[in-house]
């Protein structure tokens, strides 16, 4: 029987027509371009990496307050005997720069009290989904879809749409927005396979594996691999009538170009990034090493802008919080001070922001088996060279169940600053203007303020 390109590409795959109209999409995550042909890295370049803590951060064993007043509010609802508290002395101390307002950062986060210090870290307070500006008393008409739910709430902070369904993210949106600005190697990178966040209506991401290479499996340098290879490149080069399988085949063939451009990058042994991770083994570090690897080598690549996407989950603690926040904080900020560590070495830290995301932020009343519920509000991190760190931006709620910040009665904080002023700040140091701002975050208008203020 003749072998035709279609029945290749579906017998490649394991799939009928049907699956292969499945699974297009994952695949576009790889739907990669050709080797880029620059050879000097840009001058302008910058790049956004995004932490999602899938599960649902507690803001409020995070950020503290460390004066005397409102650690006692914070005391009064999270006692010891909550299961929940942890000690003032072990606090980790910071000053913010506006005001004399003392905080205590979780006690595992020392590794970022210098960076705190040095004003490149900042405190975005009380960030959160929303539609409209909203208070307690708006909450009711104004409150996201399906709040509480992990599921949307996930895809509202990486779409910044709290209404409706969005089949975007917002860092695929700034993708689009940037167009080709980096020649044909892809804007984003997710080194935490697909998400909503990637997603753009015309950008194409670049899936990496957190350890190892990019490469096509089963060929090597020998001469019967590249006759196979070459064979392999004429089937995917071959016209089809039908557009689908044209398609299937463009994306295939594009990423085993890349591949050819990444894969040495990945697999390197001389990368002056991976010092500043050693001794480091958790998920997030390995991610953000190949983040580091893929920014060190912006030559190669041609990039002059690009979006990472990495994260790390674990974090609905409805009991035994305080355990699991010391193994998963414990493995968060040595991570990202090892990749700051490692941009500084690049002689890239101003050209590189890193923010937190996570679902949601979760109750200040503490729930039964020492762990919280989920809420609404939360508290993030901004790093980097460009950051106008030392400071706490936004408002920070008062810690007081049924207070003036609660949604509802126990400790759920309204959001204070949107998840679009949020992207927003991030996306105009990116290099985005107001009219593509606005495309990406078509909800920032509704807001007294585009910009927080985090980024120089």
């Amino acid at each position: 029987m003749k072998t035709t390109r279609r029945t290749f590409l579906e017998h490649c795959a394991g799939l009928g027509a049907g699956a292969l109209a499945r699974r297009l999409a994952p695949m576009s995550a790889l739907a990669l371009a050709g080797t880029a042909a620059a050879q000097s890295a840009p001058d302008d370049y910058k790049a956004l990496v995004c932490v999602f803590l899938f599960g649902g951060l507690d803001g409020n064993s995070v950020v503290i307050p460390n004066d005397s007043a409102g650690y006692a509010q914070y005391a009064a609802v999270r006692p010891a005997s909550s299961g929940l508290n942890i000690a003032q002395s072990d606090l980790v101390p910071v000053q913010a720069a506006t005001g004399s307002r003392l905080f205590g950062l979780h006690p595992k986060l020392a590794p970022l009290q210098s960076l705190f210090a040095q004003q490149r870290l900042a405190i975005v307070a009380n960030v959160g989904p929303l539609s409209a500006p909203t208070t307690p008393a708006t909450y009711a008409a104004l409150r996201p879809d399906n709040l509480y739910s992990h599921a949307d709430q996930q895809a509202q902070w990486q779409s910044a749409v709290a209404s409706g369904v969005s089949g975007t993210g917002w860092g695929g949106r700034i993708a689009d927005a940037m167009g080709g600005i980096s020649g044909s190697f892809p804007i984003v990178t997710s080194v935490a396979g697909a998400s909503l966040f990637i997603s753009g209506n015309a950008s194409s991401a670049l899936a990496i594996p957190a350890t190892g290479g990019l490469a096509l499996q089963g060929f090597s340098s020998s001469a019967a691999s590249n006759a196979r290879l070459a064979a392999l490149q004429s089937i995917l080069a071959s016209p089809d009538a039908n557009g689908y399988v044209k398609a299937a085949g463009d994306i295939a063939s594009r990423a085993l170009a890349l591949s050819a451009t990444v894969n040495p990058i990945l697999t390197g042994t001389t990368s002056a990034a991976a010092p500043a991770f050693a001794g480091l083994t958790s998920s997030l570090a390995q991610q953000l090493l190949q983040v580091a690897k893929l920014i060190e080598a912006r030559a190669q690549t041609g990039a002059r802008r690009q979006v990472f996407f990495v994260s790390l989950g674990g974090f609905d603690t409805h009991n035994n919080e305080l355990t699991t926040l010391d193994t998963l904080l414990g493995d968060v900020a040595p991570a990202l001070r090892a990749f700051h560590d490692a941009t500084v070495q690049l002689g890239v830290d101003g050209k590189v922001t890193t923010f937190t995301l996570s679902d949601f932020g979760r109750t200040f009343q503490p729930a039964s088996g020492g762990g919280t519920d989920h809420a609404w509000g939360n508290h993030h991190f901004v790093m980097g060279g460009a950051v106008k760190g030392g400071d706490v931006y936004g408002h920070y709620p008062t810690l007081v169940v049924s207070g003036p910040d609660d949604a509802e009665h126990e400790g759920r904080w309204v959001p204070t600053t949107s998840v679009d002023q949020y992207g927003a700040t991030l996306a105009r140091w990116f290099g985005l203007n107001a009219t593509q701002l606005a495309q990406v975050f078509p909800n920032l208008s509704r807001f007294p303020a585009a910009d927080v203020g985090f980024l120089g």
